[in-house]
């Protein structure tokens, strides 16, 4: 009894009728006529409360549900959710879904309204958008079911706990795995990369075919053949690719739900799989004011599980980054000549300036590409129309800041290192295209 007591609660429809009722007994007390009418309908109306609940909490009333969810959610994307519910009473049902979701998502009003005809099945489907990396603990699924009377409604509470974490974006790494392979893939933002010369790992002999580089042909071959026969090189494999990491606090700045370093490190897991699938070997170093993660450079089976796992764990620090400790730790840990892409973030040419000797001794050892942002916020703002002396003060001082990232980035080109300077929801896509573009080079 006190289960089906914990389990019942009131609805509107209740609370409507019998403050109706209420109204009704007050009137009584001018009209007296109406007293026995208002005490007739308190009996009908308790008596239909009693029914719905009988109705409700018939043994024969059952519904199953579940609820399916990826063993993966990926950071920063939109993953889709699915509940299955199975009414197995005789009895159309009026049902309301609350699932528990985890406190990562801070949602308080979430609820899913629908009817469901007796013996009938539904597939409910909702998205979430994690923004944290982490273990993330789904709890109970709560039904709240209502009769066709709607008076009361009784609460079922499916068990259904789940840890599910949350880890770097594998979503993103298996659509620009797709991207960028796919010689179409222009209309998606990925760049096909014009190939200059090529490299010198001879691979075959083949039929000359218009096109074919005329400088390739071979002509002992041809005129072995008594026709033409070109040599075909294939691109430079096992490279060396570091993706770096600045895990400071200049990049906790929050750009739509994300962190900076989670955009770095969702654009790591996509650079790593792809150059291992271009035959590379993928290695990954992260630092602030110490070292932190470091994965040496390989291609192994399960190399990239490593990297996943490594940028999974990865925490911000709250502190300066040491570029002198990333310097001796490029020269110790990182053997031989190396593509290194550095993830940071600069917001003044000072800040630049400070590590400027650093980064240059740095890409006098490696191939170094640092990869800054824009403030898209700024941005928006020094494009809105002005209105007071106040708002075009601002907005010239915004522009000011802009003009200033676009000169840093000249600077470092200036001294022979690439530089890339994006927003934070395109850096994935620019950070692809300039490893297709080293590579095509023959820089790397």
């Amino acid at each position: 009894m006190f289960k089906t007591f914990k389990n019942l609660y009131l609805t509107d429809r209740f609370f409507l009728l019998f403050g109706g009722l209420a109204g009704f007994f007050v009137l009584s007390f001018a009209i007296d006529i109406l007293y026995p009418v208002a005490q007739t309908l308190f009996v009908l109306s308790v008596a239909l409360v009693l029914i719905d609940i009988l109705v409700l909490f018939n043994r024969n009333v059952f519904i199953d549900c579940s609820r399916k969810v990826s063993k993966v959610l990926s950071l920063g994307d939109t993953n889709t959710i699915q509940i299955k519910v199975d009414n197995q009473s005789v009895q159309n049902l009026k049902i309301k879904l609350i699932d528990e979701l985890p406190f990562q998502f801070q949602k308080r009003d979430f609820e899913i309204e629908f009817d469901l005809k007796s013996s009938g099945k539904k597939e409910l489907k909702y998205e979430l958008r994690p923004l944290e990396r982490g273990e993330y603990k789904f709890g109970r699924i709560n039904l709240f079911v209502q009769s066709f009377i709607g008076l009361v409604e009784r609460r079922i509470r499916k068990k259904a706990e789940v840890n599910v974490p949350v880890y770097p974006s594998i979503i993103q790494m298996k659509n620009f795995e797709l991207k960028a392979f796919d010689r179409i893939s222009t209309s998606q933002g990925i760049k096909k990369i014009r190939r200059l010369g090529h490299s010198y790992e001879f691979e075959q002999i083949k039929n000359y075919v218009r096109g074919d580089d005329y400088r390739s042909i071979n002509w002992k071959a041809s005129s072995r053949r008594a026709q033409l026969m070109v040599n075909q090189f294939q691109d430079e494999r096992a490279q060396q690719i570091y993706n770096i990491i600045d895990k400071s606090r200049v990049m906790k700045m929050p750009f739509n739900g994300l962190s900076l370093m989670d955009y770095a490190i969702n654009t790591s897991l996509v650079i790593s799989n792809i150059a291992l699938q271009k035959h590379d070997r993928a290695g990954l170093l992260t630092f602030s004011d110490k070292i932190g993660t470091t994965i040496k450079a390989d291609r192994k089976t399960n190399h990239l599980n490593n990297i996943l796992a490594a940028l999974y764990n990865e925490k911000e620090r709250p502190k300066e980054a040491n570029y002198e400790l990333l310097y001796h730790a490029s020269r110790k840990l990182i053997k031989g000549r190396s593509l290194l892409m550095l993830y940071t973030n600069f917001e003044s040419p000072h800040a630049m300036e400070r590590v400027m000797p650093i980064l240059r001794r740095i890409n006098n050892l490696h191939l170094l590409v640092v990869i800054f942002f824009e403030n898209t916020e700024i941005e928006d703002f020094a494009n809105k129309e002005v209105e007071t002396t106040e708002d075009i003060y601002l907005q010239t001082i915004a522009q000011k800041y802009l003009a200033e990232k676009v000169q840093m980035v000249q600077k470092l080109r200036q001294y022979g290192i690439q530089a890339i300077l994006t927003k934070p929801e395109e850096l994935s896509v620019n950070t692809i295209n300039k490893y297709l573009e080293l590579k095509s080079r023959g820089l790397i």
